[in-house]
């Protein structure tokens, strides 16, 4: 008997290995947009999704080369909880966490409470709650929604406007930030 879940599990996973891998060609780019450390060889990171208590810890990107087998394990931590579908993570938006983290010189863990969202999800929370957005990067796997241990959401949203890598939004009364690697904007 076919197990059509597992099948597409793997199928997704493998489409992200494949994506991760396609990044490496574009990463020079991406590291200038964001000013990586220089000399810095390993990127590491770590969060924890707070809907499923799933955790990532570890290296992401050694030098300008994403490391699929970690975007492998960070889409499926991230995937949309509500329906289980799992998209590709942009790298360019772990590059952001990484720089948070690197800013504000701590190792402390991100939660996230929202990383991809699928479509069907997306459009049932725009219809239900005030500032989701109709075509929300969460759907294209380039948005985040996180805090980080440690720091309060100002000084993780001051952090984040610095580093003019993408939209940074604030909702200080659900307690968190929006990261995401679209035009440079705030909200």
């Amino acid at each position: 008997m076919i197990d059509i879940e597992n099948n597409r599990r793997e199928f997704l996973r493998n489409l992200a290995i494949g994506c991760a891998g396609m990044t490496v060609f574009t990463a020079p780019a991406q590291a200038a947009r964001l000013r990586l450390p220089m000399g810095t060889s390993s990127y590491k990171i770590n969060f924890r999704n707070q809907h499923t208590g799933e955790k990532f810890s570890g290296t992401y990107r050694v030098g300008n080369r994403y490391l699929p087998e970690a975007f492998a394990d960070i889409n499926h931590i991230l995937r949309d909880f509500r329906t289980g579908d799992e998209f590709p993570i942009d790298p360019r938006t772990v590059d952001i966490l990484y720089m948070i983290q690197n800013k504000l010189d701590t190792t402390s863990g991100f939660e996230i409470l929202s990383g991809y969202r699928s479509p069907k999800t997306n459009a049932m929370l725009y219809r239900t709650s005030n500032g989701v957005a109709k075509n929300s990067l969460h759907m294209t796997g380039q948005a985040i929604d996180l805090r980080l241990a440690g720091f309060s959401t100002s000084t993780v949203r001051d952090a984040a406007r610095s580093l003019k890598a993408g939209g940074v939004g604030y909702y200080p009364k659900s307690g968190f930030v929006h990261v995401d690697t679209g035009k440079v904007r705030h909200w």
